[in-house]
Formats: C-alpha cells, sequence, structure tokens
C-alpha cells in the first residue's frame, strides 16, 4: 500500500493495470489442532442435540461453510509433535487413550484421519494435513501419504480401504512438522537439524505422490532469537524440495493501548516484507529461477487467556479467547495485509476456528459467533481476482509507541471476468469521508457496503448478547464515476462495486 499523507478529504487511487497478481483462495484457510475443545465440545460432540449421527455438531459445520475456506490445517500445531497418527485409524474400541505433551490433556483418539476427511467434505473444505517431524520422522511421514492418498496395493493404502474408505483422499498440501524452532516445542532441534528432517520428509513423500506441496517450518514469531536465521538456514538446505516456508504471529494488547494496538497492520506487513527478503535472498543465492511462497499457516489475535495446562483432562477448557471489536480490526488487517501481498502469502490459516482461540465457541447446545467471525467473512466473501495496488492520501495519527501511523489500512481485489470489484477499508482513528477512483474504470453500481463500527472497541458478543459486534448496511454515493462515502472510526467499511471501462 502506497501512502502519501494529506489533511484534505482521504482518496484510494486505483487503477486495475496495476496488480500484484491473482489472490490465492487459500488465503482464507483455516486450523483445527487436538487442543482443549477444538475437536471434542467442538466439530465433534456426540452428546450434543445439535450433532448429526456421526457426532458432527451441524451448526459449527453450518457457521464455517458461510467463511468459504478452501483448506483446513490438522492435526496441529503443537499436538502434531507427540502425535502418532495411527492411533486415530481403525475400530474406535481398539484406539488407545494417550497423554498429550503439548497441551497436558487426554487424547481419547476418537476423531482420527479418516472422521477429518470425512468432516471436511462436510464443511466444503480441503485438507491440508501435518506430519510429526519431532518426535518421528520422514518414514511415518511418507507413510500416512500412502495411507492418505495412494490407490490400493499397498500396506498402508489396504490398511485404509480395511477401514472402509476405499477412495484415495488426494491431499494436496503437508506441512512439515510444527513450529520447530520453539524450545516448547517436542522434539525442538536447532536449525541445521530440523532442514535435514524436512528435506528427507519432503523427499519421501513427494516420492509417494510427486503430485503434493509442502511447507517446511519457518520461524514461529518475530519475538524468537533465531527469527529469520533459522528460515535461511531452512531454505538454504530444503529448496530444491519444498513448496512454502511457513509464517506465524499471534497479535495482542497486553499494554491496553487501543491506538498502539490498531496500527498491528504496520507490523504484519513488515513480518511478510522480512519473509520476501530472506525467500529473494536464498533465491539468489542459488541463482534459483523456482519461487518458494508463504504460508501464513497461524494467525490470530491471542493475549487474553495463555494458560495452555488441561491438568491431564479431556477436552479442558483451555485458549478460550473473548474477541472483541478491536481485535477483529486487527484480523481485518491480517487480511488485508494478505491480499496486499498475493504474489508471495499463498496459503494463510487463522488459528484456530471453534473454541480455541476461535471466531466460533460452542455449548452442547448453542453457538456463538465472536466479533473476528465476521470481517473474516466479509473479507471471504467479496475477494476475488487479481490483487490491485493501493496508493492512499490519508492523514496520520498517533499508535503510541508505533510513532505516526496512516489512519486507513486499504486493500482491494478486482476480477477482469465481470468487471467486479471490492474494496477493504480499516480505519484506525477518527471518521473520515473517503472517495475511492479508478484511473482506467468507472464505478456503475455500489453493489453493497457492509460497515463494522460504533460500538466500544472492547465491546464483545456475549452469550446473553450475541449481536453486539456485527456488521451492519452502510451507503456510500456515485460521484463523477468514483465512489464517496464515510469510513467511521475505528471501523470497517468493505466496499462491493461493479466498474467499468473507461
Amino acid at each position: 500500500m502506497f501512502f502519501m499523507p494529506s489533511t484534505d478529504m482521504s482518496t484510494v487511487f486505483l487503477d486495475t493495470h496495476h496488480h500484484v497478481g491473482p489472490i490465492d483462495r487459500r488465503i482464507f484457510g483455516g486450523f483445527l489442532e487436538h487442543l482443549g475443545r477444538a475437536v471434542y465440545e467442538g466439530v465433534y460432540d456426540p452428546t450434543s442435540p445439535l450433532s448429526d449421527v456421526n457426532g458432527y455438531r451441524r451448526d459449527v459445520l453450518h457457521a464455517l461453510q458461510k467463511l468459504n475456506m478452501p483448506v483446513m490445517r490438522y492435526p496441529g500445531g503443537n499436538f502434531v509433535s507427540c502425535y502418532d497418527w495411527t492411533d486415530g485409524i481403525g475400530p474406535r474400541d481398539q484406539r488407545p487413550v494417550r497423554r498429550d505433551f503439548a497441551w497436558r490433556s487426554i487424547e481419547s483418539n476418537q476423531f482420527g484421519t479418516d472422521e477429518f476427511m470425512a468432516w471436511c467434505k462436510l464443511a466444503r473444505t480441503e485438507p491440508m494435513m501435518a506430519v510429526n517431524l519431532g518426535t518421528a520422522g520422514a518414514k511415518e511421514a511418507s507413510a500416512l501419504v500412502e495411507y492418505c492418498n495412494l490407490p490400493a496395493g499397498s500396506a498402508w493404502s489396504d490398511r485404509r480401504v480395511s477401514n472402509g474408505h476405499a477412495d484415495p483422499y488426494g491431499v494436496k498440501l503437508w506441512c512439515l512438522g510444527n513450529e520447530m524452532d520453539g524450545p516448547w516445542q517436542a522434539g525442538h532441534v536447532p536449525a541445521d537439524e530440523y532442514a535435514r528432517r524436512a528435506y528427507a520428509a519432503s523427499v519421501m513423500m513427494k516420492g509417494m505422490d510427486p503430485t503434493i506441496q509442502t511447507i517446511a517450518c519457518g520461524s514461529s514469531g518475530r519475538t524468537m532469537g533465531t527469527y529469520l536465521s533459522y528460515d535461511r538456514v531452512v531454505l538454504e538446505h530444503c529448496w530444491d524440495k519444498i513448496d512454502f516456508i511457513s509464517a506465524h504471529r499471534y497479535s495482542n494488547n497486553d499494554r491496553a493501548d487501543t491506538a498502539w494496538f490498531l496500527a498491528e497492520g504496520v507490523e504484519i506487513d513488515r513480518v511478510i516484507d522480512d519473509y520476501a527478503g530472506v525467500i529473494g535472498y536464498v533465491r539468489g543465492l542459488k541463482r534459483s529461477d523456482k519461487q518458494i511462497h508463504v504460508s501464513f499457516d497461524e494467525w490470530n489475535v491471542w493475549y487474553k487467556d495463555r494458560g495452555g495446562d488441561g491438568h491431564w483432562k479431556q477436552a479442558p477448557h483451555l485458549l478460550e479467547e473473548v474477541y472483541n471489536f478491536e481485535d477483529a480490526l486487527v484480523c481485518a488487517q491480517y487480511l488485508s495485509s494478505f491480499i496486499r501481498r498475493a504474489d508471495l502469502v499463498k496459503v494463510a490459516c487463522i488459528a484456530q476456528v471453534v473454541n480455541v482461540i476461535a471466531p466460533v465457541l460452542t455449548r452442547n447446545n448453542a453457538l456463538l459467533l465472536q466479533s473476528i467471525y465476521y470481517p473474516f467473512l466479509l473479507y471471504s466473501q467479496a475477494t476475488a481476482g487479481v490483487s490491485l495496488r493501493t496508493a492512499v492520501t490519508c492523514p496520520t495519527y498517533r499508535a503510541g509507541a508505533r510513532g505516526e501511523v496512516p489512519a486507513l489500512d486499504v486493500s482491494a481485489s478486482f476480477n477482469p471476468t465481470d468487471g467486479s470489484a471490492s474494496v477493504f477499508i480499516v480505519n484506525r482513528d477518527a471518521d473520515d469521508t473517503v472517495t475511492v477512483r479508478y484511473d482506467d474504470r468507472i464505478v456503475d453500481r455500489v453493489v453493497s457496503v457492509e460497515v463494522m463500527s460504533g460500538v466500544d472497541p472492547k465491546a464483545s458478543n456475549t452469550w446473553e448478547k450475541p449481536d453486539a459486534v456485527r456488521p451492519t448496511k452502510g451507503h456510500a454515493d456515485l460521484v463523477d464515476g468514483a465512489v464517496v462515502m464515510n469510513v467511521p472510526g475505528p471501523g470497517l467499511v468493505v466496499l462491493r462495486l461493479l466498474t467499468r471501462a473507461r
């Protein structure tokens, strides 16, 4: 986003010839980990009157279907680094009960690979599987690829058939472990050792199925002492055998400074720029024509419920963050950052989808949509085509320790097949009048204006007041082929348009 400060009315300048390339729908992915009540009492709850005959929560499925998530990462997360995937297949009454090192919980293994694949079909999403490279290795990882993707005729594919699933699942995206740079991770190792594990696993997994794509672990956060150096080592060693490097970030407002927090998009952009730099460096070092992309496969706001001790219980209440309006505006900025860098970020997964740091909360007989559900819904519904470069003139505001920051955070998409366009505007500061102008197009019609604003930044949806934070219909005027509207602050506006060539 190109920015120029202004004291007059703010303007967003767009030209559909100036774009960064197609937007990969996989940036609207989700994440389901065996953690807390994400799986049990979340997506799967045979005791709930709202579940189907297989125990899948119908209301959860309906809520997630609306988000149109193309991929769903599973089964972790920290959980995967101690997980033996063979525990979760076969007759349920023969599956072992295990203690989970990552979250100090009891895992019943009643929901495993086959149940997840069936759930993905119902949720209208594609599986994105992670393999254990913490306490397991290439052999176990390639066996899981065989189980999931190969036709009958070998030991593990035949086991899938005998478990009642004749057709291969055809899983295309595979994560080579999780956050292996973190000392909290089971099997944590330095970058060079992880790189060797990831290389070996990717070679064996692609040997089983050459059509898959693999994602190597990058840094688990910008605060890590090995940030980017870990990524560089992994990229240099694995460059020819992987397709993505992962990035993770969780945002927080521990300092209780709304102005500072609402400038979080500046930091998100910086992380993506960092990855563009390290990938470009290794690409140049290797004189390679290949391009490796970023899988931003854990992102969200997370700081209010940090306790991760399950006290050796099944489905403990862990990390059940309650989200407010300012959290929703930060989540919107994540999505805008991914859209603006559509050339680099091809996969992204909100962490997570149900109960655990999630847009959806459940009780046994009810469901609540949190504030962060709605920006994801609006962006997912409106984004299509290519990502436009945005030039913005707007005021700045004082964002605490972050200094002077643009008041507006803007991204835009354009669909060349039908002339439809969308503009996403987060106003971090005060009410503003904004003009959206296309140099090469005329706006024929404003299809819709969705607005999130007008509430206390700390307002949340609760079981008693489930609609405290949600979008409302807004209004925009057409003036000489451009769009003029009020963008309340702090707030979010999602504008959908139909355009034609000048």
